[in-house]
């Protein structure tokens, strides 16, 4: 059974997501950090592939994706290196820009993912309709969930068709802001409850603006749990001891 599937049968609230970029801190520290992460109690791990523009980040994540291609990080390295970690427990989902997936081929990418282990991907400028279109039945082939984004500015009637299309979690983009902006979870909560109303049974992970257990707790309210990006990578930036650091900022949270 798909890892994912897996992860919301047995848990349903507080779950703990954490959002890396592939290459970085060096070329190499790809896998360190996803064992280091599933060590260190987190439900499941989010990793991006670099690309060269990433409009929806924001400079921290943009700074880790520049300073992963340059260090030499691509599709086909980062598919080399989940290999070594295919028997990890925890869900394992890529995240990133459809360019790199055209560039590699579809069909090719969805095939890897399934051999090295990968649970989802998350693609936010892959619009839904092409999805339904072009990719769904390919994803379904391979076991591969898709997870889609629903932001404050999806229509009642989107969301719904988000979540008829959503074969796992739906990705609950806190705010329009980009990555690493501020939480503020009052002027929010209509939101999440709204979304929470139209979606059904669907689970929601929020993200952007969460960095801390307080902004951690206080989504865990309203949805299923939560992925922190930007506040571990900054946590991570600079680091002489990786395990050590990646230990300190997770205990931080849960």
């Amino acid at each position: 059974m798909n890892k994912l599937n897996q992860l919301f049968e047995n848990k349903k609230n507080n779950i703990l997501s954490i959002y890396y970029t592939a290459g970085y801190p060096s070329l190499n520290d790809t896998t360190k950090i996803a064992m280091q992460l599933q060590k260190s109690g987190v439900d499941m791990i989010e990793i991006g592939f670099p690309f060269s523009d990433p409009v929806a980040d924001g400079p921290v994540i943009q700074k880790s994706s520049k300073q992963a291609l340059d260090n030499g990080m691509n599709l086909k390295l980062l598919f080399d290196q989940l290999a070594e970690v295919k028997d990890l427990t925890i869900p394992r989902i890529l995240m990133g820009y459809i360019n790199p997936v055209l560039s590699f081929g579809v069909g090719e990418f969805v095939q890897k993912c399934a051999e090295v282990g990968v649970d989802g991907v998350i693609i936010p400028d892959l619009p839904l309709e092409e999805y339904a279109a072009n990719f769904q039945p390919l994803f379904e082939k391979y076991g591969l969930h898709n997870i889609l984004l629903v932001s404050p500015e999806t229509p009642d009637e989107r969301i719904k068709e988000i979540a008829k299309l959503s074969s796992s979690f739906i990705y609950l983009v806190s705010s329009n802001a980009i990555t690493g902006s501020s939480l503020q979870t009052n002027a929010v909560s209509e939101y999440f409850n709204r979304v929470k109303s139209l979606v059904g049974d669907t689970p929601l992970i929020t993200g952007f603006g969460i960095r801390d257990r307080k902004t951690f707790q206080e989504v865990c309210a309203y949805t299923n749990g939560a992925i922190i990006g930007t506040a571990f990578i900054d946590a991570i930036t600079g680091k002489d001891n990786l395990d050590s650091a990646i230990d300190d900022f997770v205990k931080g949270i849960i």
